[in-house]
């Protein structure tokens, strides 16, 4: 496994602990203690989920949150539900993941090059948190960032995800107003501090079921991530 640096260490204790959103807290506690029926016999982790991977990561895949009884039941970003089980075999196959499945914490799984975070560490209520629980954890992705020294390219997986690194570059006076860039999928924007935004329509069921986002969509995204890590 590859060992974490001292402050991403804190800063993934400092995430777990956290419980900033009352509604964030009351809803993953109580995820985690009613279950889903399929994992009766799991342990839930129903806690913050802090970021995942390589710490000299070249691309930065940025997610919404937590799902309920995926993250939230194996404490790790999109193991253990239908978005990860559509990323990792694309992750394996582009080259960012050493095995194309993710299950539990401890099931082997690498991440190289890359690194996996969310702009809500908290499973939210029909995945949606609100600007106060988006801000509330805020400061933990702008640590995250601000640490991740190698990164050239954000996948932004979503709408909220790509929203999320434009108000980053806000915070840190890097960009006067995120007007300028629209979300669409396959968007690719240089931004001012010489990282590469490139944007995807979110692997989620509604996305990939209905056939709005296919594997071979997915594929071409993190192929031209990887080519754009490499320049």
């Amino acid at each position: 496994m590859t060992r974490l640096p001292t402050w991403l260490t804190r800063l993934n204790q400092e995430v777990v602990a956290c419980v900033r959103c009352p509604r964030l807290v009351a809803y993953r506690q109580r995820i985690a203690r009613e279950k889903r029926r399929a994992y009766l016999e799991w342990d839930y982790w129903g806690k913050p989920v802090p970021g995942f991977g390589d710490p000299n990561a070249r691309v930065v895949i940025l997610g919404l949150a937590p799902g309920a009884h995926g993250s939230n039941r194996t404490g790790r970003p999109f193991t253990g539900d239908s978005s990860g089980n559509f990323m990792y075999p694309v992750l394996y196959e582009t080259g960012f993941a050493s095995q194309p499945n993710a299950t539990h914490q401890g099931d082997g799984l690498e991440l190289r090059g890359a690194y996996i975070t969310a702009a809500v560490r908290c499973a939210p209520p029909d995945n949606k948190p609100t600007p106060q629980e988006l801000a509330n954890c805020a400061p933990f992705l702008d640590r995250e960032l601000d640490g991740l020294k190698q990164v050239k390219v954000v996948v932004a997986l979503g709408r909220v995800g790509f929203d999320a690194y434009l108000s980053y570059l806000k915070r840190r006076g890097l960009l006067k107003s995120k007007q300028p860039y629209v979300f669409q999928h396959g968007a690719n924007y240089r931004m001012p501090n010489g990282t590469i935004l490139l944007a995807s329509y979110h692997p989620s069921n509604q996305n990939t079921n209905t056939g709005k986002l296919t594997r071979e969509m997915f594929v071409i995204i993190f192929q031209e991530a990887a080519r754009l890590a490499d320049r």
